[in-house]
This record gives structure tokens, C-alpha cells and sequence, in this order.
């Protein structure tokens, strides 16, 4: 089979197809023929030697990638037969080996695809939807009437927890720039911030939630606006600190968390995307050759919602 190799981290180049040999499975996994892959900023940064790339440099030459959507061909699960259209972020943070045109999985990762969205919408709703999930859900619990704050709204989590949080029941706030004004408050945002213009020093603090995917100086002009007692949540900030200690100061809840595989959110995405409770916005798709060009969309910063290889 196909698969996209990564020797040593480096540019976008650093990505080279080679024929290698389909994965055998072990007990409880399925072999997928992969139908589409998401491309994640932690697939950017791992490819260039940051990211999780510490976690799996020692077995190299790595096959990066996590989000996938396909075709069951072969099974050990009683969860999945061949035949079956699944989805799912597999062995996260691990080495999930998802650019190829086979990828055996953890049955446990995976939930049935909807029959109502495509494979490409299926594998944009994976690390960044599961992200979102895992935030408001399982970390801050948000409640019904809560105000939450959304950064970067337009963006592959963003965009997904913008969704979520109004089913939730909150008021909704997203911020991007003034150009993604009416796609986020098309998402269900009920208020939008220009981020270029915001004045956060002046702001009252108002937001029970805040989920941060920006990080860096932003961590601090949310924390001027979450209300004591409240939770900020900061995606990319690694293993920092930081947030945690500058929240605290401030009287806030502030942590960062990694996402991990789990079927069972999954599943419940599953439901969510075939009600039409959440949708994925794909803006960009790109061939499986094209590998590069996705990576270096992502890495502009400038992707409204998620950016797809299929094959």
C-alpha cells in the first residue's frame, strides 16, 4: 500500500509517498481502507519535530496523521464487520499512522459513520470535534444559561465548539476576524468579537467558559474577561504551567488537556452529526499526493473549519 513517510521533521516536503506493507492486525483492531484524512495543526507541529512528535519519534520513519474516515476490510472486534463505514480519531496521542491507504485501528476508537454525511465531512468531525466534546462536556460540564466564550471560532475546533455549546444551551461568543463574521454567527454564535479590534483590558468579566485555541498572549486577555470561579480552557499550550498559575492568580479554573481516542464520544458525535446537531465545514480537499499543500493550508493559520486529503 501507499503511505506518506515521515524520516526526519522538517518542512512540508519532509512528507515522501512510499510503498510499504498493509498493517496486520492484532486482536480487538480493524483494517480500514481509508476514504478521506483530517489534517490538524498537531500534524503540522508534529511533522516538524514538535507536537507529539516526542512521544513517537523512537519508531521512526513515522506514518503521522490520526483522523480518518473509510471502509472496514478486514476485522478482529465483534464492534465491526467489513463492510462497515467507520470514522474516528485512532491512537491519539500515539502514533495513529493514518496517511495510508490502509490503517489498522483500535475498534474501541471508532464509531459507524452517519449514512447523511460524507467521508470527508466524517473525518473532518474527529480530533477537532472530540476536542470540543471532551472540553465542554467531560472537562468544564457547562450548564444550560452558561455564557461561553469561543476564540478562533471560525477554526477546526472552533467551529465545532461554537456548534455544541449553543446545543448546549449557552450564550454563545466567537471570535475571529471581522472577514469570518457571518460564518460564526451562521454557526449559531450568538455575539461575535473582532479580535483584531477587541479591547479586552476594558471588558467586564462576563464568561463562565472559555475555551482558548489560540494560546501565547491570549491566555491573558481571556482571563480578563472569565469570571471568578469560572474555567479557561487552553488547547495549545502544551504542558505549560503558566496557564494554570496566571488563572489562579485571577480567582479561574485554568488548565490545559490533550484530547484522547474514545469510541463511546464517538458515537455520541455520530448521533450529533446525523441530526444535524453539528456539521462539519470542509473548505479545502486535497489529494493524497498533495499531502504538502494540506499541511501548508494548515499551517497559514487561515483554514475556516477543517482542511481534507482524501483518497
Amino acid at each position: 500500500m501507499k503511505a506518506i513517510i515521515l524520516k526526519q521533521p522538517g518542512a512540508p516536503d519532509s512528507l515522501q509517498i512510499e510503498e510499504v506493507a498493509t498493517p496486520s492486525l492484532n486482536e480487538c483492531e480493524v483494517l480500514i481502507a481509508v476514504k478521506a484524512i483530517s489534517i490538524n495543526p498537531v500534524d503540522v507541529k508534529s511533522r516538524a519535530g514538535k507536537g507529539v512528535y516526542g512521544r513517537i519519534k523512537e519508531e521512526s520513519p513515522l506514518i503521522l496523521g490520526w483522523d480518518i474516515s473509510g471502509v472496514v476490510t478486514e476485522s478482529q472486534s465483534s464492534l465491526f464487520k467489513a463492510g462497515d463505514e467507520v470514522f474516528g480519531m485512532v491512537n491519539f496521542p500515539g502514533h495513529g499512522k493514518a496517511y495510508a491507504e490502509y490503517v489498522a485501528a483500535p475498534a474501541s476508537h471508532l464509531a459507524l459513520k452517519p449514512a447523511n454525511i460524507s467521508h470527508e465531512e466524517a473525518a473532518a468531525a474527529t480530533l477537532a470535534a472530540l476536542t470540543a466534546y471532551q472540553a465542554l462536556v467531560k472537562h468544564a460540564k457547562v450548564q444550560p444559561g452558561q455564557q461561553v466564550l469561543v476564540h478562533a471560532a471560525a477554526g477546526g475546533v472552533g467551529h465545532f465548539a461554537v456548534q455544541l455549546a449553543k446545543h448546549l444551551g449557552t450564550h454563545v461568543v466567537g471570535t475571529s476576524s471581522a472577514t469570518n463574521k457571518d460564518f460564526v454567527l451562521q454557526l449559531g454564535a450568538d455575539e461575535h468579537i473582532d479580535y483584531h479590534t477587541y479591547n479586552w483590558e476594558q471588558a467586564t468579566p462576563q464568561f463562565d467558559f472559555v475555551l482558548d485555541g489560540v494560546g501565547g498572549d491570549n491566555i491573558d486577555r481571556s482571563l480578563h474577561v472569565t469570571k471568578p470561579g469560572s474555567t479557561l480552557i487552553s488547547i495549545p499550550s502544551g504542558l505549560n504551567e503558566a496557564v494554570t498559575e496566571k488563572a489562579k492568580a485571577k480567582g479561574v479554573n485554568g488548565y490545559f488537556f490533550l484530547v484522547s481516542s474514545n469510541g463511546d464520544d464517538m458515537k455520541v458525535l455520530a448521533d450529533y452529526l446525523e441530526k444535524g446537531i453539528l456539521k462539519a465545514h470542509v473548505s479545502e480537499t486535497f489529494a493524497f499526493a498533495d499531502m504538502a499543500k494540506a499541511h501548508e493550508q494548515v499551517e497559514s493559520g487561515r483554514t475556516v473549519g477543517k482542511a481534507v486529503v482524501v483518497l
